[in-house]
Order: C-alpha cells, then structure tokens, then sequence
C-alpha cells in the first residue's frame, strides 16, 4: 500500500485544535463567561491571549493555510495549551523547527546489540526501530510472546503483533491501554521521519483493517513511553505481569533495546516456568 507523505501543515492544524479543545479554561484560571460554549475546551482568542500570538494567526494556523511558525511561536503555543514533553517534541516536529532525522533506517541488527539482545538471556529481550520493527530476538522472547522465525519478515513488528496476530492480540488483559501507548509512541516516530514511506503504509495499513487503531490514531496522542507494565494472560504459563524497559544505544540511536521482567515473584515463578519448559 502506498500512501501519501504526512501533509505537516494539515496535521499541525489538527493537533492545536484537538490540544486546544481538551482542556479546561476554569484549570487555566481563565475567567468564566456568561454565553455558553459551542465547543468544548478553549477558545481560539483565549489560545491567543495566553500564547501572546494574534487571534488571526490562530485561526490561520488551524486553518492549514500554510504558515510555519517560529521556534519562538511554537514554544509559547506549546505553554499555552499545556503539552507534555512529548507533546512539545511532537508540535516542534510538525512546525519544521527540529532538525530533521536523516540517519537511514535501520532494517538490521548492529552486530554489536544482537549479540547483547542474546546476552542478556534469561531476560526476554528484542531490538526494535523506530517502526516498531523487531530486528532481533532471543529465545525467550520467542516463548514468552510469538516464535518470530515463523512470520513473514513484514509481520515481525510490535504493533502489528498487538493489533493483527490472532494469538498475540489476546494476551494483554489492558489491550487498550497498550494499544494506545504503542499508538502514542508511533505517532511520534511519525512526526520525526516524515519521509519514512514504511512507517506511513504501515500506519495507514493499521487505520484501514483495525477500527481500535483508527479510533485511537485520530486522537492524536503523542507519548514516548520507555518503561511500563503489561499484564498478560499466556496460554502456557497463565496471567503474569512483566515490567519492560527500553534503552536508546547513544551509537545507533534508531534502534531501541528492550528488556522484559517479571513485576512480581508469582509472575517471576511463572516466567521461570514458562522458560523452563
């Protein structure tokens, strides 16, 4: 499937309006007004007043009419309305104003890190890109999620795990709350490599054969999550719950180490167990 490269302008657009409607104008401490609402969230001249930025430019920005504002005027949108971390990363990456990712993608293992994703058995560990393509993995990855060798290469990704493998999107008892991690992450990988035509047929692949990912996609979520939990109920070993951590190497920086372990000593007895066999 080919797709169109992100249209930044139009996304931009969407973004500021979906950040300005979550929030609250009584937690901003704005004053209340006597006409009702139309809309949920703030209004545009109240974005303006707080971000010191004309009404105008607001309402031309979130018309997509094809402005690109400064560093200075997206870090004070980015105060305004109150993004996150990742959020703001993700506001600069739309307005053109962090420099661009132009390492090339990384599609093998550095030598180096498969050998340390097959050192650090016992603990399940696999090495992913920014798309959430596994690039490799030890055995014990294998027994507690999927037997990779037996996939199609395009099917060795996380995401396409979780939403399409019929045993894979079963395991977790808080689907929704990965699936929307994952989704809150890729959408940052999305914004950084706008020319990655993988990562965008692989998104628009998801938004048309999952109803989840569209849903979830269209809220426009931005996390970059490095650490968390997910409980799962395993077909062998029964409901465990492991801890992940993800770890950027500073000398391939497109690829992401992640390292799996039980959250507690009834899932570490049923790890211990399910890797024994």
């Amino acid at each position: 499937m080919t797709t169109a490269t992100v249209d930044k302008t139009q996304e931009l657009a969407a973004f500021l309006r979906t950040r300005r409607e979550r929030l609250d104008p009584r937690d901003l401490g704005l004053p209340s007004r006597n006409r009702t609402r139309r809309t949920p969230g703030l209004r545009r001249e109240e974005v303006a007043e707080l971000a010191g930025i004309s009404i105008d430019y607001i309402v031309r920005l979130e018309q997509a009419r094809g402005l690109r504002p400064s560093a200075e005027v997206v870090e004070a949108l980015a105060g305004a309305l109150r993004l996150t971390p990742d959020e703001r990363v993700y506001l600069f990456d739309l307005a053109q104003q962090r420099p661009r990712n132009t390492d090339k993608l990384a599609t093998t293992p550095a030598p180096p890190l498969a050998q340390l994703v097959a050192d650090l058995s016992p603990l399940p560990a696999m090495l992913l890109n920014h798309r959430y393509d596994i690039l490799a993995w030890n055995t014990e990855t294998t027994r507690l999620l999927v037997d990779l060798e037996t996939l199609a290469p395009a099917q060795r990704n996380s995401m396409w795990l979780c939403l399409m493998h019929p045993r894979v999107r079963e395991f977790y008892l808080d689907r929704e709350r990965v699936v929307r991690e994952g989704i809150a992450h890729l959408r940052a990988a999305w914004a950084a490599h706008p020319d990655d035509q993988g990562l965008i047929d692989l998104i628009a692949e998801f938004t048309a054969g999952n109803e989840d990912f569209a849903r979830l996609w269209a809220e426009r979520d931005v996390k970059v999550s490095g650490r968390g939990r997910k409980t799962m109920r395993h077909p062998e070993a029964g409901v465990l719950t492991v801890q992940f951590e993800t770890l950027r190497p500073l000398q391939d920086p497109d690829q992401l180490l992640v390292l799996y372990r039980a959250a507690d000593q009834e899932s570490q007895s049923a790890l211990e167990r399910l890797l024994a066999d």
